[in-house]
């Protein structure tokens, strides 16, 4: 690299560390093309270039190993606000609670301008032991407004703290009470959806099909962005993108060790709904993988389950985008047109 283009990469790296990705996507394509380095290839498939300087960039910040969850819960607050952009202008944001399995749960509420009959309760990534409403703020406004939909975000119970099935059955319980309460709301109770990104994508597609197991109201979708939907089996996507690309090998063995410290539940369904016998009768399904993502196969395997079981099933795979694509927001390129196409969707069925 010649001397000026490591000497913008330097100032990219200082932007990054001083939580302002804007400097950094503002350089002209071509300079990020070239910051970005050669395309990578892997499996058939090539990283979007905008991903790509993100993923260099952060390799030059000093690591931040996890150790304990209050840490790694402070460091994705820091990470989301760093590529949440500026804040998306809604009618309305309101903080609430709403039923947990045990307890009250603090949630908030979207409404854009122009809201439709639709609601989509949101549960937010983090591996069941970070996240929270902070940390998905941004992709739940920009949900809202672009879907035309009231946005519902809950926030569960976290491991170590509260183990499985606490945050599955948070979850369920969640989606039920604004069922219960679809009109307070301001929705149409046959027109309340459930959805959620990696961690959340899991704890959605449990709600799906305990509804159908427990006689529940149903989903009129799931959302399921990423999910991360089997704890015991392995699979070749895991050990090609084992680093390097947001999620890592370490990362889900840590995250899967907090929320199941006991592994004899990780075979339940209700941890991870990917082993369910019987997939029958699901709700209708928005499911996505990222091509660079470790959780790529599992969510690509749910998909031919859910559509072998004779599910309405859309199945968005995006080749060049790796996890976690949904909260970079302020990224141009392929990150926008998954948000795009995803939203569409929204808007076509819940609006």
């Amino acid at each position: 690299m010649n001397p000026r283009l490591d000497s913008v990469l330097r100032g990219a790296v200082a932007a990054v560390q001083a939580n302002a990705l804007t400097p950094l996507y503002a350089l002209p394509t071509a300079v990020r093309r070239r910051l970005a380095g050669p395309p990578i290839q892997i499996d058939g498939n090539t990283l979007d270039p905008e991903l790509q300087l993100l993923v260099r960039v952060e390799k030059l910040l000093p690591r931040t190993t996890k150790s304990d969850a209050a840490t790694a819960r402070a460091h994705l607050k820091t990470l989301c606000a760093l590529v949440a952009g500026p804040p998306v202008e809604l009618q309305r944001v309101t903080e609430l609670t709403v039923r947990g399995a045990d307890g009250q749960l603090g949630a908030r509420l979207y409404v854009p301008r122009d809201a439709g009959r639709g609601l989509l309760v949101f549960l937010h990534g983090g591996g069941w032991v970070v996240g929270d409403l902070d940390t998905h703020d941004a992709l739940c406004r920009s949900l809202s407004r672009d879907a035309g939909i009231r946005v519902l975000a809950v926030d569960y119970r976290l491991a170590p703290e509260a183990p499985a099935p606490t945050a599955a059955e948070d979850a369920i319980a969640a989606f039920t009470w604004a069922v219960d309460h679809a009109e307070d709301l301001g929705a149409d109770p046959s027109l309340v959806a459930v959805g959620g990104d990696s961690a959340g994508g899991n704890l959605a597609a449990v709600v799906a099909q305990q509804c159908v197991r427990r006689n529940l109201p149903q989903p009129a979708l799931q959302v399921l962005l990423y999910p991360a939907l089997d704890l015991v089996n392995r699979r070749p996507s895991r050990d090609l993108f084992s680093e390097g690309m947001i999620l890592t090998e370490d990362d889900i063995i840590w995250y899967r060790d907090h929320y199941t410290p006991d592994p004899k539940v990780r075979t339940d369904p209700v941890v991870s709904p990917l082993l369910a016998e019987d997939l029958t009768g699901l709700a209708p399904t928005y499911l996505t993988t990222g091509g660079f993502d470790p959780l790529r196969d599992e969510g690509a395997e749910y998909a031919t389950a859910l559509r072998a079981a004779g599910n309405d099933l859309t199945y968005v795979p995006h080749p060049s985008l790796t996890h976690g694509y949904a909260n970079l927001l302020n990224i141009p390129g392929t990150t926008r047109e998954a948000q795009t196409h995803l939203t569409t969707h929204l808007k076509s069925v819940l609006y």
